[in-house]
């Protein structure tokens, strides 16, 4: 979908997962008492689908009251960006058997605060690009 003149491309959803594979840093955007929040979460990518860990707090308590979602990941180099989103569905993983999986994931927090909640997102829909940094040209020599 795209050319050789192209700033932005449109990326396949499975390039876009294998990009989230390589990153570790993510935002969660969630609504708390009816207004947008984002949150960075470091985070893991499990069978297609996004794993963070978080304590108590509003992290965990938006996404039990509101789990639309939004999950944005992206990086970048001197010559060019990427970004997905991710619009899905968050949920606490409550029974063994989704604990024992999420921890097989070995998602390590960042913080030394206790982060003994799960919360995994099911996307039902993931968009990315990626874009070109356009190099400024060399000035052109006076004559």
């Amino acid at each position: 979908m795209s050319g050789a003149g192209d700033v932005i491309t449109i990326l396949p959803v499975s390039e876009c997962w294998d990009l989230m594979k390589g990153v570790s840093l993510g935002r969660l955007v969630t609504s708390v008492d009816g207004r947008p929040q984002i949150f960075p979460v470091n985070f893991a990518v499990q069978r297609r689908t996004i794993l963070f860990r978080t304590a108590e707090g509003t992290k965990l308590v938006s996404t039990a009251m509101n789990n639309q979602v939004l999950f944005e990941v992206d990086d970048h180099n001197a010559t060019e960006g990427w970004s997905v989103i991710v619009q899905g569905r968050a949920r606490s993983l409550r029974t063994d058997e989704e604990i024992e999986e999420a921890e097989r994931a070995q998602l390590l927090t960042w913080t030394a605060t206790e982060k003994t909640h799960f919360v995994r997102i099911r996307p039902d829909m993931i968009t990315g690009r990626r874009f070109r940094f356009d190099l400024p040209r060399p000035p052109e020599p006076v004559q």
